[in-house]
């Protein structure tokens, strides 16, 4: 019987005898942490679990290590380790239990493999196509005859090993600038052997490497290839070769699955991982035209989120198989929500890269928009028992939105008030910039989550402290977010100076000539949806750099976009005063006047404090959340709105 909602997303598939429950796959994600023998801990397998409880056919635990020298940092899992079985055992167990089909990558890290992987090596070990000095500065050794056999057998004992710890596929990584894929790459590889040169010795390796897993395996052992259909660098190849490649890997493996891109190119980076200025789907037409091509099942990827468009790409033959991975952390349940007719509950990824940051820095697993994410074992159990109390939200930011569903779900009866006609605090400012729909699309998630979990919410109404003590609540949570930060410079109260809430409309209520003061993470993003309208943008920063408060990943993202762009940056820049020309400035090279028609504000946030305090003592117990504590992301108000309910 078909789903009667995304009936060709949600159709089973079987591929080499192996059938997958629908077609939306975890793509590969590696861990952030592991013990110090590198093996798998409780919290990252719990992690992967709840992917798959969410309803995905199948998670595919990422970077698996083939080989010691392929290791290009030291949290990776060790297939070439027969202690690494155990973890890995129980991993493939825990997916499982969900009727979820447990994947393992196998990668090796080739000439990028990292100096901290060979600790105590006084001249380690550096493999790769050419002789050749990597990033790191270290020496890379041409791999030999045998050396190359040698890594190919490798990669065949850990998909036996895999096979032996009860995964039910491996995933060969031949994209992104991994060793196989500088071996098929002609900007990586310089050979002039038969493994060089031209295409057919280029992918003379990832062939010998798949017939090697064969044999270890057994014929009816699924084997996916993840390539990238074109690797968008200058001197790499093109789709027109990657279908080449694909036809030399058609019928001697069970998936090709089709990424882009290589990892070392930063600008690269947010195509192979996409950002919030690219359109979702971004890489599936490499895989649509490389399906036109071959008998494999294809699989595709990038920044996929609505379930329509998965099941547009399958209906229409596009691909045969949707992979996801930064949507299963945002929402480990969206396969489950979207089969059973709850699309409007999904919270769809914003690519923010808050898991991408917090992941390669903290070394843990996070979402902006998850509180749950890192934290699956102390979550396991659901809601903790509790005593139903009245609880009162005073502010209807995320943070107060989610501290209010969280109480009303443990049982608490919960009224929210907010001062303004609409719920959503900040992330108003974001309803109208088509690059933030994803994260303007979370509060009407939140909206719907607050009606089912019987939350009273009250608009246009500011509580005073007063008012609050008059509820006789058991619990007050204080969520009145922050103020705006208002230079104390002549001329600040002129007409011609707005704030973000000039951004709350279809069309800007500003001019042509747009000076934003303040060119921190705000001030930019409003830059680039300005500049798309055509408006002339100046950001004004007092600092050295501007966006200096955002995760480098998507400051990288803006930078790509604002050195095409008409916009002007001036750092080291100090706003004196808002003239009826616009905003006369003291710049390094002296005083300046900045024509301008708006002056946009957008020069950070304070929490005020007298009223936040002033809310003490208007109940028995009082917690506080978000900006009002300190200023943050949508991350922290969010996290703390989560656990502050489940510490009623």
């Amino acid at each position: 019987m078909k789903n009667s909602y995304y009936p060709h997303l949600a159709s089973p598939i079987t591929i080499n005898g192996l059938t997958f429950k629908n077609r939306i796959f975890g793509a590969p994600m590696s861990n952030p942490e592991l013990d110090p023998d590198c093996n798998m801990r409780k919290e990252e397998i719990a992690f992967h679990e709840n992917r798959a409880q969410g309803g995905m056919a199948s998670v595919c635990i990422g970077l698996g290590i083939v080989d010691a020298v392929g290791r290009t940092h030291t949290k990776e899992v060790k297939l070439y380790d027969i202690m690494s079985l155990p973890s890995l055992k129980e991993a493939a167990n825990a997916m499982h239990r969900h009727n979820c089909n447990a994947v393992m990558e196998l990668a090796h890290g080739g000439k990028y493999a990292g100096a901290r992987s060979h600790a105590g090596q006084e001249k380690p070990l550096v493999l790769g196509p050419n002789n050749e000095i990597n990033p790191e500065g270290l020496a890379v050794t041409s791999m030999t005859d045998a050396e190359i056999d040698r890594v190919a057998d490798c990669f065949a004992s850990a998909a036996a090993l895999s096979q032996k710890a009860g995964f039910d596929m491996v995933l060969v990584h031949g994209g992104h600038g991994w060793l196989l894929g500088q071996f098929m790459s002609p900007s990586m590889n310089y050979r002039t052997d038969k493994w060089g040169g031209s295409l057919e010795n280029r992918m003379r390796f990832p062939l010998l490497v798949i017939e090697k897993i064969r044999k270890a395996c057994g014929p009816h052992f699924p084997i996916e290839f993840r390539m990238s259909g074109a690797e968008l660098v200058e001197g790499g190849y093109t789709i027109e070769e990657g279908i080449e490649m694909a036809k030399l890997l058609d019928g001697k493996v069970d998936i090709i699955h089709v990424s882009a891109g290589v990892h070392e190119d930063p600008d690269v980076f947010t195509l192979t991982h996409p950002s919030m200025f690219v359109e979702h789907g971004c890489n599936v037409h490499l895989a649509a035209k490389i399906k036109e091509h071959v008998k494999t099942p294809v699989a595709t990827l990038g920044g996929l989120n609505d379930p329509d468009m998965m099941e547009e790409i399958i209906a229409s033959g596009q691909a045969d198989i949707v992979e996801l991975a930064r949507q299963s952390i945002c929402d480990p349940f969206f396969p489950e929500k979207a089969f059973s007719g709850r699309k409007d509950d999904i919270t769809r990824c914003c690519r923010c890269y808050t898991c991408f940051y917090n992941y390669l820095t903290n070394r843990t697993f996070c979402c902006a928009f998850n509180p749950v994410v890192g934290n699956e074992l102390a979550n396991q159990s659901g809601f903790p028992a509790t005593t139903p109390k009245k609880v009162v939200v005073v502010g209807g930011g995320p943070g107060g939105m989610e501290a209010a569903i969280t109480a009303a779900k443990r049982g608490h009866t919960v009224t929210l008030y907010e001062k303004n006609s609409r719920l959503g605090g900040q992330l108003l400012s974001e309803e109208h910039i088509p690059f933030k729909q994803d994260m303007f699309g979370f509060v009407r998630v939140l909206e719907g989550r607050l009606k089912r979990a019987g939350v009273k919410v009250v608009l246009n109404t500011e509580l005073t402290p007063e008012q609050a003590a008059s509820e006789q609540a058991d619990v007050v949570l204080v969520a009145v977010g922050a103020k705006q930060i208002v230079p104390p410079i002549p001329g600040i109260h002129s007409p011609k100076v707005v704030d973000l809430t000039a951004l709350h409309q279809p069309s800007p209520a500003v001019g042509q000539r747009v000076v934003i003061l303040g060119g921190g993470l705000v001030g930019c993003e409003s830059a680039i949806y300005l500049d798309s309208l055509g408006k002339d943008v100046t950001i004004v920063e007092m600092k050295e750099d501007w966006a200096a408060d955002s995760y480098f990943m998507h400051r990288n993202a803006m930078h790509m976009y604002i050195r095409n762009s008409r916009i002007q940056i001036q750092v080291q820049t100090t706003a004196k005063e808002v003239t009826d020309q616009g905003l006369i400035c003291q710049t390094p090279d002296g005083e300046k006047l900045l024509e301008a028609d708006t002056v946009l504000l957008a020069a950070g946030m304070r929490p005020d404090r007298q009223l936040t305090d002033a809310f003490y003592n208007t109940a028995p117990r009082v917690f506080q959340i978000g900006d009002c504590i300190k200023p943050g992301r949508v991350l922290e108000a969010v996290t703390l709105g989560y656990y502050r309910a489940l510490d009623i």
